[in-house]
């Protein structure tokens, strides 16, 4: 492989928007992509996903989603504008590359990969956080003789049918998994462990990302305050529905816990509805099923065929950049994204959830770090 201005590592969309903004900087990219393919985690989810975020605020840099797409695209769509993106911009990500280790010497980074080495005195990590599964156990899990999967290899409820299936986790894949199951006519339990936050998808007619970024030079707290009763009206009541609401607002779990709150599709109805059941969180499992824990601790043992751990993702990038490390908090997750590191050369994109939306946010980025990676360069060429 041929040396570069800057390594990119990743060709989802913040590896695509990068390296397009890099080179109408005229910085030459080198897209390191361990898949065959650009987008490869979208393409393993599941296949009723639309976007949460709306089709207007979620256009990577340079190159808009179509018209024609609705106003939160497709799984299916979303892949087509990647793949039209990588086109658009001539990029050519070497496929099959994975990158085991990153180290910076005499100047230059170094990236130790399945396909040999390669150096560039700038390295952009741009992987994501939905390539790293993440897979609580509990008591008793080896003993039980349902499947277990987690949510990145759920695809669809055909093979649920007539089954009793367990869906662990309260985000918008446990929401809409379990929604998907129970559209199915699937008997679906969701175990919800602690307390929750709901948004609707859209507010008053406008996208719920709309409200968030006409916002976000509040502080999260007064944001929060303000939109609470707004939101509540939304949602509807949730007495009674087996839910606790948070007491911190959804602004403030995104900026403070990195959690998403759910922007509900339907879920909600569905629970209303019976259609889809709800536990509290699992004590134990059972050859069987599962032993659930209630506020008084007292275990109920309920039999489940199936059970789903939509548990979220956990990317630890320590073993990537074990001399960086500083850079990353005690799970191995950046620090700071988008923005300098404080190590020469080292960037970050698109690694900590935005309350404006995570496409959007990618778009600013990649914009802030090809900005910065141009001045670097020219720098490094003329010190003086």
């Amino acid at each position: 492989m041929s040396d570069a201005d800057v390594i990119v590592i990743g060709a989802g969309p913040a590896g695509l928007a990068c390296a397009a903004q890099l080179g109408e900087r005229g910085l030459r990219a080198s897209v390191l992509e361990k898949s065959d393919t650009v987008g490869p985690v979208w393409r393993r989810h599941y296949d009723r996903l639309h976007l949460h975020t709306d089709r207007g605020h979620s256009s990577l840099p340079g190159l808009p989603m179509p018209r024609g797409y609705p106003r939160y695209p497709s799984r299916d769509q979303v892949i087509a504008y990647l793949e039209n993106y990588a086109a658009h911009f001539r990029l050519a990500p070497t496929f099959g590359c994975e990158v085991r280790m990153l180290r910076r010497e005499a100047g230059l980074w170094h990236a130790d990969t399945t396909r040999g080495r390669c150096a560039a005195p700038q390295v952009v990590v741009a992987t994501g956080w939905a390539d790293a599964p993440h897979r609580p156990t509990w008591p008793g899990q080896d003993d039980y003789r349902g499947s277990v999967i987690h949510s990145s290899e759920y695809r669809r409820p055909e093979p649920y049918r007539g089954q009793r299936v367990l869906v662990v986790g309260f985000g918008n894949s446990g929401g809409e998994i379990a929604l998907d199951l129970a559209d199915a006519g699937i008997d679906v339990t969701l175990a919800v462990r602690g307390p929750v936050r709901i948004l609707p998808r859209d507010l008053l007619g406008l996208p719920i990302l709309t409200w968030a970024i006409g916002q976000a030079w509040l502080p999260p707290r007064l944001a929060d305050a303000i939109n609470a009763p707004a939101i509540r009206l939304a949602i509807g009541p949730t007495r009674g529905l087996g839910l606790t609401i948070a007491r911190k607002g959804p602004r403030r779990m995104i900026a403070e816990d990195h959690r998403v709150p759910l922007l509900d599709v339907g879920t909600l109805d569905r629970i209303r509805q019976g259609a889809i059941h709800v536990r509290g969180g699992i004590g134990h499992f059972t050859r069987e099923g599962v032993a659930f824990v209630d506020p008084h601790g007292e275990g109920r043992t309920v039999p489940f065929e199936a059970v789903i751990l939509a548990t979220g993702f956990r990317a630890d990038l320590s073993r990537l950049l074990p001399q960086a490390t500083d850079t990353l908090d005690n799970q191995g997750s950046p620090r700071i994204t988008g923005m300098p590191t404080g190590v020469p050369g080292l960037f970050y994109c698109g690694q900590i959830p935005s309350p404006t939306g995570q496409l959007r946010e990618i778009g600013i980025e990649a914009r802030r770090i090809a900005t910065f990676a141009s001045r670097m360069l020219k720098e490094r060429a003329d010190p003086a």
